[in-house]
């Protein structure tokens, strides 16, 4: 049990690596490299990266066929955007809030910015093991 466990972490982290790589550049290649808005083109990467990251947990993290009798997989994808969404805002949270006691994290801003990175992956493990991908 500790086993998979540790390998659902590990899996779920790398994963969410390529989640940040698929964010990251669809948000550049759409706001500096095709002149979208930057919100819009945030939305979007936002929604890649999550459809991604889903598509590959599903696959390697926590290893669900793609059928098998009352499953809905649009059920499951809308949960966990939904973790995903609450992720990013507790992310958002921690970085604001840190920034906020300790003004000087702005000049260093990287520091908050992980903090709240691992809370939210955490967070985002937790959901996604226990209320989107339940055995």
């Amino acid at each position: 049990m500790i086993q998979k466990l540790r390998y659902q972490l590990a899996t779920f982290a790398i994963i969410g690596s390529v989640g940040f790589a698929v964010d990251g550049g669809v948000l550049t290649y759409l706001s500096v490299g095709m002149g979208m808005n930057v919100y819009l083109s945030r939305f979007i990467s936002f929604a890649l990266a999550c459809l991604a990251t889903w598509l590959l947990n599903r696959k390697y993290t926590f290893r669900r066929p793609n059928h098998f009798p009352g499953f809905s997989r649009g059920r499951e994808y809308s949960r966990y955007v939904i973790i995903q969404t609450c992720g990013a805002l507790i992310n958002l949270g921690v970085f604001t809030w840190l920034i906020a006691v300790n003004p000087e994290f702005k000049s260093i801003p990287i520091v908050p910015l992980a903090f709240g990175s691992g809370l939210a992956l955490v967070f985002n493990f937790v959901g996604a093991r226990m209320w989107v991908f339940q055995e």
